[in-house]
This record gives C-alpha cells, sequence and structure tokens, in this order.
C-alpha cells in the first residue's frame, strides 16, 4: 500500500538551496505525496522560489528556529508517514518509495537516513563533511542512538504522541533530543540502507570549522545534561573524542619538549598518533572508499591536525556556558 508521505522542509533563508530541493522531490517515483515547506522568517527570497511549486507553503512572521518549524509543517500534514528532510538536501526520485517500503515493513517506528557519501557540491571539505556525517551515521543500523532530522521518517501518530520537536531546546541537536525521548518511550529507532539524501554544504576551511565548533558547542551542552559525554552517538563518536584527546595530548607533549630541549615528550606522539589511526580506521577507510588515495592522505591529515581545534574549543565553551546556566539556575 502507498501510504500518503508528508515531506516537511524547514526553511529559513535558503533560496540557495531550496529550488534544488523542491526540484528534487518534485521529480519523485513515488505517486503519492505532498510537499509542505515551513518558512522560518526568511530575509531572502525563499518565499518566491517556493511559491513556484506545487506545495504547502506555511510562513512564521517571526524567527522561531528549525524545531518549531517541523512542528508546524506536521501540524499542517495530511499523511500517514511524516518525513522530514532539510531545505539544502536532495532526495532521490525513489526515496519516498523506499520511505515508503522501510515503515511498511514493520517492526521501526522511526526510520533514518543519511548523507550520500559523496556530496552535491564538489569541494574537499563538503565531501570530508559528508563522508564523515555517512559514516558516523550508519555504524549502528539497527540501534543508532539518534536519528537525523536531514532524512527522518515517522508515522504521523507515533509524532503526535510524542508531543513534536522540543521549541525550547538547544539548536543544531533537536532531533538527538527527540531520538531519545522516544528511545526511552520505547520506539524503535533504525537507520534504513540506501535511504539517502545529497546534502548542499557549500563549504569552504572557514565554514567547515565554524560548523565544527557550533555542533560540538550545543552537542557538549546538551551531553552534560544528559550525562552521557562519553557516548558513542553519531558524528559525537566516540572515534572523534578520542581524536581530540589526543590532539589535545600532543599539544603539550610539543611544548613541554620545546621548553626542556628534549626529545623524550615526543616519544609519545607516535605512540598516541598509532592509537587514534586504529580507533579511527573504520573513517580512515571510508575516506579513500569514496575519495581515493590523494583525498584520504588530505582528509586524515585535516582531522587529525586541524579538525581538532574548533571541536575542541566547542567543547570548553559549551562545558562554559553549562556550568553558568548550573550557576544561575542554583542562584
Amino acid at each position: 500500500m502507498n501510504s500518503l508521505i508528508s515531506v516537511i522542509i524547514p526553511n529559513r533563508n535558503g533560496a540557495g538551496t531550496i529550488r534544488r530541493c523542491l526540484e528534487a522531490v518534485c521529480s519523485s517515483s513515488y505517486d503519492n505525496y505532498e510537499v509542505i515547506v515551513v518558512d522560518d522568517a526568511s530575509e531572502d527570497e525563499s518565499v518566491d522560489i517556493i511559491r513556484e511549486f506545487p506545495c504547502t507553503l506555511v510562513q512564521i512572521d517571526n524567527h522561531s528556529g528549525a524545531a518549531c518549524a517541523r512542528n508546524r509543517g506536521a501540524l499542517r500534514s495530511s499523511g500517514d508517514i511524516l518525513f522530514f528532510i532539510d531545505a539544502d538536501c536532495l532526495v532521490r526520485e525513489d526515496t519516498l518509495a523506499l520511505v515508503n517500503y522501510a515503515l511498511q515493513s514493520g517492526g521501526t517506528d522511526i526510520i533514518g537516513g543519511t548523507y550520500t557519501m559523496i556530496p552535491a557540491d564538489p569541494g574537499f571539505f563538503s565531501t570530508f563533511q559528508s563522508i564523515f556525517v555517512h559514516y558516523s551515521e550508519t555504524k549502528r543500523l539497527s540501534d543508532p542512538d539518534y536519528v537525523a532530522t536531514h532524512a527522518m521518517a515517522i508515522r504521523a501518530e507515533t509524532f503526535r504522541a510524542s508531543g513534536g520537536f522540543r521549541e525550547d531546546f538547544l539548536p543544531v541537536i533537536e532531533d538527538v533530543e527527540f531520538s531519545h525521548r522516544l528511545k526511552k518511550a520505547g520506539y524503535r529507532l533504525a537507520v534504513w540502507p540506501g535511504l539517502e539524501v545529497r546534502h548542499i554544504f557549500n563549504f569552504t576551511l572557514a565554514g567547515s570549522l565554524r560548523n565544527a565548533f557550533r555542533k560540538s558547542l550545543y552537542w557538549t551542552m546538551y551531553s552534560l545534561g544528559n550525562r552521557d559525554i562519553l557516548a558513542d552517538s553519531g558524528t559525537a563518536s566516540a572515534g572523534l573524542k578520542t581524536n581530540v584527546a589526543v590532539w589535545a595530548l600532543l599539544i603539550p607533549a610539543v611544548v613541554i619538549s620545546v621548553l626542556t630541549r628534549s626529545r623524550t615528550p615526543l616519544l609519545f606522539i607516535p605512540l598516541l598518533s598509532g592509537f587514534n589511526i586504529l580507533v579511527n580506521r573504520g573513517l580512515f577507510s571510508a575516506f579513500f572508499r569514496a575519495g581515493g588515495t590523494f583525498f584520504a592522505l588530505s582528509a586524515v591529515m585535516y582531522y587529525m591536525f586541524i579538525y581538532p581545534l574548533p571541536v575542541c574549543l566547542g567543547a570548553v565553551a559549551g562545558a562554559a556556558r553549562y556550568l553558568l546556566m548550573k550557576i544561575k539556575k542554583a542562584g
């Protein structure tokens, strides 16, 4: 049975991507779906572009965040299945058919997808991010820690019973909180192989570093409150945490070596680096499979020696914000 699928897309100043997003959805081979775009007080020409397509446009007058936009879209939906994607994601022709099949197969209440290994836009930093997310989100297909809203399918009745996304929550990771809440309520999550969307990153070096800092900041705040700071959770993986910890240990080793003019501290560098490579070997293999030798070598160097800096700074900033919040509440 081809259930009616409501594709819900939050949009905030997405003029650069929303046209391609809607073109992809409207090219679906599936024959029973509706598209609902919720514009979150955009200040660009997004709304004019959205109106060119056969979809329902819901407009929010004041910027309220993606969680609110998704909830508004769900309220306007008529489908038996809700499929959440982002305004910078491109579905495939068979994506909706796969969503329907996955939920009709039974056994799972919430189905998640991930990014394709190769993104919609070329470039080293975009490809690095797409492979990193794909690998991180597909390690535990039958029991993921969370399902991301860049490709989340859920029965409408389940979503309504859950109360939807928390609108008073931290940005970026509202889908993590939503997933954890539903898992605690007894719902089953799974990541479905083949349910992939192509993401439009348009990342430069600066964009990649900003993204890493921002996500690390909010992940740290949430994880401290949730008491799972060491959990292996999707992109907040044990591998990334190991990578950052090793990087943080290498810096003082080099500094001590320079200050003491001793090579002894440098002996720890190959040991720590070897351990880091061992822990992250799966990701490094994914870099090679997707991009070849030169890309893989570049990606490994970036991941091990540059990427940890914004992640570490974000974690420190997140911990500081969390402590300030606790102090204010205590006072």
